[in-house]
């Protein structure tokens, strides 16, 4: 019975070693940001759907920060994390417009 993945071979230079060694802590860190990244803007998301203009702005205001750190950090591009801060605060802008209206 073939397995899906083939095995990897152990690096056999002390650099290579190490090189793996720090390739676990970054995946780690990486994933780490990648995911606190995507709870934040989906939390503002639900504050939007929800229709609680008070939390969404709060939660945008994390967000940005959060989104600008990971960018910073080149775990996504700068211009992804502009387009997701864009789109967040159109919804959040049209949100606080309908609110008062209504």
């Amino acid at each position: 019975m073939a397995s899906a993945k083939p095995k990897k071979k152990n690096p056999r230079l002390a650099s290579g070693r190490k090189r793996v060694r720090q390739d676990v802590k970054l995946n780690a860190a990486n994933t780490s940001l990648r995911s606190k990244y995507r709870t934040a803007v989906k939390n503002v998301e639900k504050a939007v759907v929800a229709g609680d203009k008070a939390k969404a702005t709060e939660l945008f205001a994390k967000a940005q920060s959060i989104v600008d750190t990971v960018a910073d950090k080149g775990i996504f591009h700068k211009n992804k994390a502009a387009r997701d801060k864009s789109r967040l605060s159109a919804k959040v802008k049209a949100l606080a417009a309908a609110t008062p209206a209504a």
